[in-house]
C-alpha cells in the first residue's frame, strides 16, 4: 500500500512537471512543488516550535532600524509590482471584465508572467514578518491564522503561476493586494521610525476602510464571471477561490468596523497589524509588533489582561 501511495505521488509529480507552463519553467521555485512546500513547512516549524525555543532564554532583539529598512523596501517592491501589473494589461489592453489568460509568448504576456511570479515571490519575503516576531519574542502575535495565511498564500499561488501564469481575471486581486501593501508597509515604516513620526499616523483607523475597499473591489470584479454568457480561457476553480476569499474577509472586517467604529468599542490599543490576514486578537504595531516606546498605551481590563484588537491586515 505504501508503495502504491509513493507511486501515485510520483505520477502526480510527473504530471505537474508536464503541465507546468513552459514560459515560467525557468523561474526560481517553479521547477517542482517540492521545494516551495519544504520551505513553507520549515517556516511553520520555525514559527511555532524551533524559533520560540531558540529565543526562550535569550533577550529580544531590538530591530527598529532593520524594520524601517524592511518596511520601506517592501513599499518600493509592491509599488513596482502594481506598476508592472498596470503596464502588463490592466492599464493598457485589459477591459476589466472578461480578460483572458494569455497563452502566447507576446511581450505583454511575458511581462505579465514576470510580475505574477514577482508577486508570488514577494510572499516568501513577507515570511520575514514572522521571523521578526520570533526574534523580538512577540510569540503572542504568531496566531494560527497568521501562520496559516503566510504559508497558504504562496502555496496556492504556486499552482496558479504554474498552470496559468499570464493574466486573466484572477490577476486583478494580486494587483489590488499589492496596492494595499504599499499603503500598509508605508504606515508601519513610519510607525517603526519612532515617536517623532506619530503625528503623521492619524489615518490609522482608515486602514480598515482600505481593507474593506480591497475586498469589495476583488469580489465585485470576480463576480462578473458568474453573469457573463461566455468567458473562455479562465480557470473556474481560481475564480471560486478568489470570490470566497474576498467575501469571507469582507465579512470579517465589516464586523470589526461595526464593533470598533459604530458601536464605539474601539480602544486606543486596538487596531490593525501587519500582513494580509485576519487574525485572532492582536495588538497594534509596526508589522504587528507591540510598540514598547510609549507610542500607544496598553489598556487593561480590571483583571490586568491586555485588551486586544480583532483583525490583521491582508
Amino acid at each position: 500500500m505504501l508503495r502504491q501511495a509513493v507511486s501515485s505521488i510520483l505520477e502526480f509529480h510527473n504530471y505537474l512537471l508536464l503541465r507546468t507552463d513552459a514560459r515560467v519553467r525557468d523561474y526560481p521555485l517553479m521547477q517542482s512543488p517540492v521545494e516551495m512546500t519544504c520551505i513553507l513547512m520549515f517556516y511553520v516549524f520555525f514559527s511555532v516550535y524551533a524559533g520560540p525555543r531558540l529565543m526562550a532564554n535569550r533577550k529580544p532583539f531590538q530591530l527598529n532600524t532593520v524594520m524601517i529598512f524592511y518596511n520601506l523596501s517592501m513599499v518600493l517592491l509592491n509599488a513596482f509590482i502594481v506598476y508592472e501589473f498596470l503596464m502588463s494589461g490592466w492599464a493598457t489592453t485589459f477591459t476589466w471584465r472578461c480578460d483572458l489568460i494569455d497563452y502566447s509568448s507576446s511581450p505583454q504576456a511575458l511581462r505579465m508572467i514576470h510580475v505574477g511570479w514577482l508577486f508570488y515571490f514577494s510572499k516568501y519575503i513577507e515570511l520575514l514578518d514572522t521571523v521578526f516576531f520570533v526574534l523580538r519574542k512577540k510569540q503572542n502575535q504568531i496566531t494560527f491564522l497568521h501562520v496559516f495565511h503566510h504559508s497558504f498564500m504562496p502555496w496556492t499561488w504556486w499552482w496558479g503561476i504554474t498552470l496559468t501564469p499570464a493574466g486573466g481575471m484572477g490577476s486583478f486581486h494580486a494587483m489590488v493586494n499589492a496596492t494595499v501593501h504599499v499603503i500598509m508597509y508605508f504606515y508601519y515604516g513610519l510607525s517603526a521610525a519612532g515617536p517623532r513620526f506619530q503625528k503623521y499616523l492619524w489615518w490609522k483607523k482608515y486602514m480598515t476602510a482600505i481593507q474593506l475597499t480591497q475586498f469589495i473591489l476583488v469580489s465585485v470584479h470576480i463576480s462578473q464571471y458568474y453573469f457573463m454568457e461566455k468567458c473562455d480561457y479562465q480557470v473556474p476553480l481560481w475564480i471560486h477561490m478568489i470570490w470566497m476569499y474576498g467575501a469571507f474577509f469582507f465579512l470579517l472586517f465589516s464586523n470589526f468596523w461595526v464593533q470598533a467604529y459604530i458601536k464605539g468599542r474601539r480602544l486606543p490599543a486596538t487596531d490593525l497589524t501587519k500582513n494580509g490576514s485576519a487574525t485572532e486578537p492582536v495588538h497594534v504595531v509596526a508589522n504587528g509588533k507591540h510598540q514598547e516606546n510609549g507610542h500607544i498605551p496598553q489598556h487593561q481590563h480590571s483583571n490586568g489582561k491586555i485588551i486586544a484588537g480583532k483583525v490583521k491586515e491582508i
